[in-house]
């Protein structure tokens, strides 16, 4: 049984999770045109005949998007279709011009695969992932543009997404922020989707039950739409659970239907009656021929793949000795990963990954900056790291320098020559505050003397503050540990 428990009026309920996550693949053009897919363009300015359904254009397949789709099945380690087809799937909207969206139903390109979370407690569990198909995107319609009217751009009509189909194996609104943010480093490890859901290149269905601790039959969903941030779904899933153990300890019944997330509010609501797959009347695309892949094509596109985030783990815990949590921290990001090898590179490798989670990401957190954008380059660090290391300055006086790198971009060496913070490591001088503090405070003495040990740690920062910090701390210790022993 589940530990993720929700607890009601009446009892103990399980939260069921599966997610459909759309995301826009990596594609100069569209999935069957060669319209443009960069973002940002003038409304209406990237859309050929075809997206426009004008009469007579017949739809052609993009191979990249094809590729970038097998490339994701095989970094979900799922099964790739050899042969898979398109169909039309048919509803109306003013922004899909044709009147149906062409997408797969039955027989999509990538099946069965899995994907693997990294649990807070340390253990980890797999999530099924059921299929990945091919799909266009639809327009967007612009309410805000007018008071009485809507308008339509048909820049993002025809664009290639992936719908990427999770089994109900979620359990917590935290596993389903765990998925995503997942689903989304793999993602942008194999360069299928740069899962920027600003953007709007990743979105998420979240389709959220509940039921009784205990039970096996699931509950009836509900479908949260278009949700783009991974702190949304989780509060979208946590919001709609809640709602829905209350409606069912009432006496009420779910009704299966489709839900918005105001983020605002931070609340769900209705939107429609959740349709059926029949309602949609899928049938396969007379346009298009069935896809048909080489076996040989797809074993090319996988010795190419890149190392993925659960492999380069690994090889951080096992190469470089890292924990668990930190060879986590480290891997999310394909940027962060790298930037973390070339710090590391030489070095001590446990201190280069302290260095880069507690000091630097500190420090880009705080002024709101991710890894790209950092003011230290891996090179400055690892110089940083070197001069703790040979003992030119110790690690407190390391991170005063630290935060001069982040300010102005200056070189560590620079910083400490200029400033004068070059560690004290000649002993007669260390001796000398050391004999300083000892005559200056006999009562510590007599306490250390009468077996307060403790009191040795007061002693070393007394010196550490009569040198400016600049002592070395392990000379300290030790001259401290021979003087007040005798």
């Amino acid at each position: 049984m589940s530990a993720n428990l929700l607890e009601g009026r009446t009892g103990k309920w399980e939260v069921v999770v599966g997610m459909e996550v759309h995301a826009q693949v990596t594609a100069q053009s569209k999935l069957f045109s060669g319209a443009s897919t960069e973002f940002g363009a003038e409304p209406n300015t990237q859309v050929s005949l075809v997206d426009a359904a004008m009469p007579g254009m017949l739809p052609v397949i993009n191979r990249v998007a094809v590729e970038q789709a097998i490339r994701t099945g095989l970094g979900l380690k799922a099964k790739i279709n050899l042969r898979s087809v398109f169909d039309r799937k048919n509803y109306y909207y003013p922004d899909l011009p044709p009147g149906y969206q062409i997408s797969q139903y039955k027989q999509p390109v990538v099946g069965e695969g899995a994907l693997v979370l990294d649990l807070d407690d340390g253990s980890t569990k797999s999530v099924g992932i059921e299929r990945v198909h091919l799909e266009q995107d639809a327009g967007k319609s612009l309410h805000d543009q007018d008071p009485r009217r809507t308008f339509v751009d048909l820049n993002r009509a025809g664009v290639a997404l992936m719908e990427i189909v999770s089994k109900p194996d979620l359990r917590s609104a935290d596993e389903a922020g765990l998925y995503l943010a997942k689903l989304r480093s793999i993602l942008r490890y194999l360069g299928t989707c740069d899962g920027d859901m600003e953007k709007g290149n990743l979105r998420a269905d979240v389709n959220v039950s509940v039921r009784r601790a205990g039970s096996a039959e699931y509950g009836t969903r509900c479908e949260i739409k278009n949700v783009n941030s991974i702190r949304f779904v989780k509060q979208a899933v946590d919001y709609e659970a809640r709602r829905q153990i209350e409606v069912l300890e009432d006496g009420g019944r779910v009704d299966q239907e489709t839900r918005l997330f105001d983020s605002a509010k931070g609340e769900t609501r209705p939107m429609r009656t959740k349709e059926e797959a029949h309602d949609y009347r899928y049938f396969p695309d007379p346009d298009l021929l069935p896809l048909v892949l080489e076996p040989k094509w797809i074993a090319e596109i996988k010795a190419g793949l890149p190392e993925l985030p659960d492999a380069k783990k690994e090889r951080f815990m096992r190469d470089y000795g890292l924990s668990a949590y930190d060879a986590g921290v480290l891997v999310a990001e394909r940027e962060t990963a790298d930037f973390y090898e070339t710090v590391a590179k030489g070095r001590d490798a446990k201190l280069a990954a302290n260095w880069t989670i507690n000091e630097l990401f500190a420090r880009l957190g705080k002024a709101g900056l991710d890894i790209a954008s950092s003011p230290i380059s891996a090179a400055a660090l690892g110089r940083l790291i070197d001069l703790i290391a040979d003992n030119t300055i110790s690690g407190r006086i390391a991170k005063d320098v630290c935060d001069e790198m982040f300010a102005t971009g200056k070189d560590p060496a620079a910083i400490v020559e200029a400033r004068g913070l070059r560690q004290i490591t000649d002993t007669g001088t260390i001796e000398a505050a050391i004999d300083k503090v000892i005559a200056a405070n006999p009562a510590q003495v007599a306490k250390y003397k009468a077996g307060e040990t403790k009191v040795a740690g007061w002693f070393v920062g007394q010196v550490m503050k009569a040198t400016g910090g600049k002592a070395n701390p392990q000379l300290v210790n030790q001259l401290l540990a021979r003087k007040l022993g005798g």
